[in-house]
Parts: C-alpha cells; sequence; structure tokens
C-alpha cells in the first residue's frame, strides 16, 4: 500500500470503528480476566470513546448531510465537558479510595466519589436529549433519536442477555455501570445502521 493510500485510509470510517471496537475490546478483556481493575478499566474505556467521538467526526466530514450545526457544537462542548469530569472524579476515586485509604474514608466520601463518575455519564445522556430538543433539522434529529433507540436497545439486550449468562453461571459478573458502555457501543451501531438505511451517518 502507497503513503497516498495509507493516509487516504486513516481518513476512512472503517479505520477508526476497528480502532475504536479493538481498544474495546482489549479493555474489556483486560478487565473480565483480572489484569487491571475497575478504575483503570474505567479510565481506559476513555480510549474507544475518544475514538468513537473520531469516527463519528470522519463520518459527519464525509457525510453530504450532517449536523455540524450550532446544535451539533453545543453537544460537543457538554459531552466534552461531561467527559473532562469524569476523568477528574475517577482519578480523585483511584487516589482517594485506593488500598487503606478505602476503610478509612467516612461512608459519606466513599459515597460521594462512588456516584459522581455515574452523575457524570448521566450528563452525557442529558446531552444527547437536550440535541434531540436543540436539532432544528428535521432529517438529523430523526437520525439522532433513531440512533439513540438503537443503542439504548442495544443496552438493553446486552444487560438482559448478560444477566441471564451470569445466572446460569456461563460468564463472570460485570458491574452495572458496563451497560452504559454498551449503550455507547450502540450508538456506533446506530450511526452504521443510519448510513446503510437513509445514507447519512447522523450528527453523533
Amino acid at each position: 500500500m502507497s503513503s497516498e493510500a495509507k493516509r487516504g485510509f486513516t481518513r476512512t470510517v472503517p479505520f477508526w470503528a476497528s480502532l475504536a471496537f479493538g481498544t474495546f475490546g482489549a479493555v474489556m478483556g483486560l478487565a473480565l480476566s483480572d489484569a487491571i481493575n475497575a478504575a483503570t478499566a474505567l479510565i481506559l474505556m476513555i480510549v474507544p470513546a475518544g475514538l468513537f467521538f473520531q469516527t463519528m467526526r470522519v463520518a459527519n466530514t464525509a457525510s453530504a448531510c450532517n449536523g455540524r450545526g450550532e446544535a451539533q457544537r453545543l453537544y460537543v462542548k457538554r459531552v466534552a465537558i461531561f467527559a473532562s469530569t469524569y476523568l477528574v472524579v475517577i482519578a480523585l476515586q483511584v487516589s482517594l479510595l485506593g488500598g487503606d485509604e478505602a476503610t478509612e474514608a467516612s461512608l459519606a466520601a466513599r459515597a460521594a466519589l462512588s456516584v459522581m463518575p455515574g452523575l457524570a455519564i448521566c450528563g452525557i445522556f442529558w446531552a444527547i436529549g437536550r440535541l434531540i430538543l436543540d436539532e432544528k433539522d428535521e432529517f438529523i434529529r430523526m437520525l439522532i433519536v433513531r440512533q439513540t433507540l438503537i443503542a439504548t436497545g442495544f443496552a438493553l439486550g446486552f444487560a438482559t442477555i448478560w444477566g441471564f449468562l451470569e445466572a446460569g453461571e456461563v460468564v463472570p459478573h460485570i458491574p452495572a455501570y458496563w451497560f452504559a458502555v454498551a449503550f455507547f457501543g450502540g450508538q456506533f451501531i446506530g450511526a452504521a445502521s443510519n448510513r446503510i438505511t437513509h445514507g447519512s451517518w447522523g450528527a453523533l
């Protein structure tokens, strides 16, 4: 493959999507094999999340119809704020609740540090809902709603199937926050479905 062809490939959706799913699978594999602890896995999940947004950026750039308007710019800003907050509180959790410090911290402190990462992720969910309300283009709004419904169905299906597999002692137990990760993975599935059925990846 020539250098020009390689540069062209790095600007394609399959390239970035492969990186996103590859890093997601690697982090999941390390977490499920107990090679890394839960806090480290959560921090590392920022990598496939960032690659996912890069995938959508490339998809929107290449698409004839995309959502790069004011609503999309606000959405990206909100997600960046909540993602940064998530990183900060996860770092606080690791530093303050790691090892012997966890038993020394009060119940209120442990509860607060445990709730804050979840609230940051909920903030991203809110940003998606806000984008649907702010988007003025009806076609783009329909694509976002469709994508979000597909992602929700994927996450709920994953949670349900995994739960029954756990009950049958087929797979190991995973913390419930992994189902939010499944939702974000489902966002890409929804975007791909939009592309196949409507010719556009949408705005996310």
